[in-house]
């Protein structure tokens, strides 16, 4: 007897569907799967023969030849053993399946028959809906996260014995799960910090602002103490929520890792990862035998802080140049290529030297010009010059930190950051990719970036004086962009150039 099922597999944060065949011959009771498994896969009929057999169903004794189709893509993961039980069950004629050609099936199996959560669920239904079939079954704890696609049955079940009385009574009668995807979406976030907490730094607060409300990567420079981690930490609270498909984005990401808790619908706050500087190559891009996305990945449409910027080694920050550049990460194996969406804002906090205290008016510096440089050489040139903003953040005074007076709230700077983020959302309308200031090419930046004689003059004598690079000019363009935008500026005028420069003006410094 022949009997098939249909499932899926994750490829990055894509999917595509697996046909999952099961055939009879006489014989002692013996299991073979093929079409490349790894060994969770290899291991699931010990798990499909226990579930089915604890679920007061009979297990002939045959030999089952089980094939993953396609056979050249390597399978992986626990999500195969609900539909290899369905294949299994449909070839002996335990089970009368109806339509399984019109619905996905994934779901890993516990011994005694109850479904367990996988991953990958809303990128699994975000194929079947592709691929026109009528729905998906999954576990009920993945239900949710399933059903924030739109325009597919969701039907979740908690047990083989579930989703065998579903296939036969017909799955089309089942009345799908639904979510409120608006009540999902309108969650606020609840922080346990916020900036009124931060004493003082009126100048680095704002260039903060300024990076947060058009999306671009800044460095912070100052001495221990001065509130780097302090003010890095605090930067998600002022973020500008996330739109529905920034968050559709974010989740696939979270949702292929297995970092998706369950019953979970969306990641509808922007995520924010902070790596220990030993972090390897492969762990901050995503890598592996079989790819997973990176600490780069997982920050996509949030931050990734990367501190003591100058103890992490060297390979690691150079491979952080393409996904600055691009916003994706491409990772090649001699079996596939799996492209990775990386489009984070990086903030960087370091030393001004190896004791911290260079440039600081009431501590003695103790090291040397050479130990100054080779500690900052430890980041390279063209690393530092696709960082937008670099900001030096000062010692803070006694005066400052006894100070009672409250600092402005998180909230009223995010006020102030939505609104900006609302005329970039406007100026972006129908470009598919761009959803802040610091995604701009070189085409958008001609077409918003326009500035005007004096503007110009402005810009070249900067360009000239300090030795930037072309790659600067362009990121002064989109940071004064920004600026204007908080302004409630239409045009970009010579003040918001000013203030776009000097926050380029202290990478000049730092390698002199």
């Amino acid at each position: 007897m022949f009997a098939h099922v249909i499932s899926g597999a994750t490829l990055g944060i894509d999917a595509y569907l697996v046909r999952v065949e099961c055939t009879t011959t006489n014989g002692l009771l013996k299991f073979s799967v093929v079409g490349l498994p790894d060994n969770a896969v290899r291991e699931s009929v010990h798990r499909v023969s226990g579930a089915i057999r604890n679920s007061d169903m009979e297990l002939p004794g045959h030999h089952y030849t089980i094939n993953l189709a396609p056979a050249d893509v390597r399978k992986e993961g626990s999500a195969y053993d609900l539909p290899i039980a369905l294949a299994i069950l449909a070839a002996t004629s335990r089970a009368e399946l109806r339509n399984p050609e019109r619905f996905m099936t994934m779901g890993e199996l516990a011994l005694d028959g109850d479904l367990r959560p996988v991953h990958g669920a809303l990128v699994m239904a975000l194929e079947a809906r592709r691929k026109g079939l009528d729905g998906i079954v999954l576990p009920r704890a993945n239900a949710r996260e399933a059903a924030m696609v739109e325009g597919i049955r969701v039907l979740p079940v908690e047990s083989l014995n579930e989703a065998v009385e579903l296939f036969e009574s017909g799955p089309e009668k089942k009345q799908p799960f639904v979510v409120d995807r608006k009540t999902i979406f309108s969650e606020d976030p609840v922080y346990p910090w916020d900036f009124a907490d931060v004493k003082g730094q009126e100048s680095v607060k704002r260039a903060i602002e300024v990076a947060a409300a058009g999306g671009h990567n800044v460095l912070l420079i100052g001495p221990p103490g001065s509130g780097k981690t302090m003010l890095a930490k605090r930067l998600p609270t002022i973020l500008p929520p996330m739109t529905f498909e920034e968050a559709i984005e974010t989740t696939k990401i979270h949702s292929v890792a297995g970092l998706l808790p369950p019953d979970s619908a969306l990641v509808v706050h922007r995520p924010f990862r902070s790596p220990h500087h030993t972090i390897s190559d492969a762990a901050l891009v995503g890598g592996g035998t079989v790819p997973r996305p990176g600490e780069i990945s997982l920050a996509h449409h949030g931050v990734l802080f990367l501190d003591e910027l100058p103890e992490f080694a060297r390979n690691v920050l150079e491979v952080l140049r393409q996904p600055l550049e691009e916003g994706c990460v491409t990772i090649s194996r001699s079996r596939m290529s799996v492209e990775y969406p990386s489009s984070f804002m990086l903030v960087c906090a370091m030393n001004p030297c190896p004791c911290g205290n260079h440039g600081n008016p009431r501590q003695e510096c103790t090291c040397t010009l050479q130990q100054i440089q080779k500690y900052i050489g430890k980041v390279s040139g063209p690393l530092l010059d696709r960082i937008d903003i670099h900001v030096d953040v000062p010692a803070v005074k006694y005066d400052e930190l006894s100070s009672k007076s409250a600092g402005e709230t998180s909230r009223s700077i995010r006020a102030r950051l939505i609104g900006a983020r609302e005329i970039q959302s406007r100026r972006f309308k129908g470009r598919k990719g761009f959803f802040c200031n610091a995604e701009m090419g070189t085409h958008e930046i001609k077409e918003f970036c326009r500035i005007g004689e004096e503007g110009a003059e402005l810009l070249k004598l900067a360009m000239s004086k300090l030795g930037l690079s072309a790659r600067a000019y362009d990121r002064i363009l989109k940071v004064a962009r920004t600026i204007a935008d908080l302004a409630r500026s239409a045009e970009i005028k010579p003040e918001h150039l000013s203030e776009a420069i000097q926050y380029r003006s202290l990478d000049r410094t730092l390698r002199t």
